[in-house]
Formats: C-alpha cells, sequence, structure tokens
C-alpha cells in the first residue's frame, strides 16, 4: 500500500489517498484500488479527514487532542523517520564504496589478465 497526493486544479485542494495495486485475472493488468483518507491541509501538511465514515470513527473516539499535542507526536514520529532514513541511507553509501573498491580490483585484474594474453 502506499500514499498519493492528488492536487485538483479547480478547487485547490489536495486530496490524499490510499493506494493498493493488484493483479486484474480477467484483463491480464495491473489495477489500482484508491481509498480517499482526507485532504492536505497546506499551512501544518497534515491530513484532515473526510467523509461520513472518517466523521463517524472522530466522534467515537472521544475529545480530539489539542494541535500542540497532535503536533509534537507528528514532530516526533518525522523526527524518528528521518533518522531511520539517515541510517539507511550511511549503510547504502558504505556498501556503494565498497562495491566501488570491488569493482575497481576486478577492473585491474581483467587488465591485468588482457595484457598477460597479448604478451602470450
Amino acid at each position: 500500500m502506499s500514499i498519493i497526493k492528488q492536487y485538483h486544479k479547480d478547487t485547490g485542494i489536495t486530496y490524499v489517498y490510499e493506494s493498493e495495486s493488484y493483479w486484474d485475472k480477467e484483463k491480464k493488468q495491473p489495477r489500482s484500488r484508491r481509498k480517499l483518507i482526507g485532504k492536505l491541509d497546506d499551512e501544518t501538511g497534515e491530513i484532515i479527514p473526510t467523509g461520513r465514515k472518517n466523521r463517524n470513527q472522530k466522534e467515537r473516539s472521544g475529545p480530539e487532542p489539542t494541535p500542540s499535542t497532535e503536533t509534537a507526536g507528528n514532530t516526533a514520529m518525522l523526527r524518528q523517520n528521518l533518522r531511520e532514513m539517515e541510517k539507511e541511507i550511511d549503510r547504502l553509501k558504505a556498501r556503494s564504496r565498497a562495491l566501488e573498491a570491488e569493482n575497481k580490483v576486478l577492473r585491474d585484474t581483467l587488465e591485468t589478465i588482457r595484457e598477460l594474453i597479448k604478451t602470450v
């Protein structure tokens, strides 16, 4: 599943959808299902739930958290995700450097073999 943002020019609203890809056996091609999550608030970047289903969930869940608490939670979660991504990037960079070094050794070896073949 992935999150998709779609901007509507006529209304100026960005809607956020949850998209799921699947294989259509009859048509023998990939298809996707989308489920509306809500609108994207341009100022805060938060998703505002839309639709009757989301409104009912909101009413059942009790009082809405204060904006400062919600924003702090989102900020902490974003920071944690950012740290994890940075660690993954560092790991991939290190792996890339190791592969480049190995590639250089292999190229040098191949060049040595070519030179030996020419002299034979």
